[in-house]
């Protein structure tokens, strides 16, 4: 829902952020807006810089952007036995497939079924992809190879292997028309971790923490704990999403001791950060208990 405040050059618009709740965006200038096969597209200018929002729904923005992708990335490239071969579904904006190859993969997939969100993300937002590198990742001419593919279909046609595996799309909800919720779900989980090489990570953005919105959060924790033998979860400090890693090796995770031998040092994440945020709150916990290892 957008509305336009009279006597203002702002726009307005209304963000769901749980049963009954919404919060209002000013966008002081639109820089473009447009409706692909799959969504509502609006990049403007707000009080966070340029932001980008899908479907009515912030994603990410000029503020906040490194301290989510970090926390969606460093975790699972901490987790995993090495990172050489990464597979991204979603992410749009191509920061996670950056990070990936700051860490040191070699092969980077990223498969996103927007072409037009993609593309409209490299040439409005002042972080990730470059219209130039978007270009260059089209034509596989890198370490970064994008496909415009339903995640779904790829995974059928992929080769195993990947060490790290994300999946980094807008919440997943209750409509039933919404063809993303299907790559949320446990055969779209079994399918990726069947996909990983030994030492492996599967990692998802997994909804937002707070005990008027974590149904999905909640959903996603007893599904990951039901399919790898080690689950860690990352709850943002300074956002407010959270993140699920998970592998099918049991055994501790020791992300904190990783950290300084990372070749990516991230500038959100620390030792006492990993240390701390890395305790799912008591709601989630008592949902369903992890595995041994977790």
């Amino acid at each position: 829902m957008t509305t336009a405040r009279r006597g203002h050059g702002a726009r307005q618009l209304s963000e769901p952020v749980g049963r009954g709740l919404r919060r209002s965006w000013e966008v002081s200038d639109v820089l473009f807006e447009t409706r692909t096969d799959f969504q509502h597209l609006l990049i403007g200018r707000t009080a966070h810089g340029i932001t980008l929002f899908c479907d009515g729904e912030r994603q990410s923005s000029e503020a906040t952007q490194l301290t989510y992708h970090e926390a969606l990335m460093v975790p699972p490239m901490l987790l995993a036995g090495q990172v050489r071969r990464v597979l991204i579904v979603g992410s749009s904006e191509g920061v996670a497939s950056q990070l990936a190859v700051a860490e040191g993969a070699e092969i980077v997939d990223h498969v996103d079924i927007d072409r037009a969100a993609v593309r409209a993300c490299a040439e409005y937002l002042p972080y990730g992809y470059t219209p130039a590198e978007l270009t260059a990742a089209e034509l596989g001419a890198g370490p970064v190879r994008v496909h415009y593919r339903d995640g779904w279909e790829f995974l059928g046609a992929a080769e195993p292997g990947y060490d790290v595996i994300v999946i980094d799309l807008p919440d997943e909800n209750d409509d039933p028309a919404a063809q993303h919720n299907r790559l949320y779900g446990k055969e779209f989980l079994d399918r990726c971790a069947a996909l990983l090489a030994p030492g492996g990570v599967v990692s998802s953005q997994a909804g937002c923490p707070t005990m008027w919105r974590n149904d999905t959060l909640i959903n996603a924790w007893q599904r990951f704990t039901e399919t790898f033998g080690t689950v860690v979860y990352y709850g943002s400090d300074e956002h407010e999403w959270a993140f699920l890693s998970g592998r099918a090796e049991t055994g501790p995770p020791e992300l904190a001791a990783r950290l300084g031998k990372a070749n990516y040092r991230p500038e959100t994440i620390d030792t006492d950060a990993l240390r701390g945020n890395t305790v799912p709150p008591l709601r989630i916990r008592a949902s369903g208990p992890p595995r041994p290892g977790a």
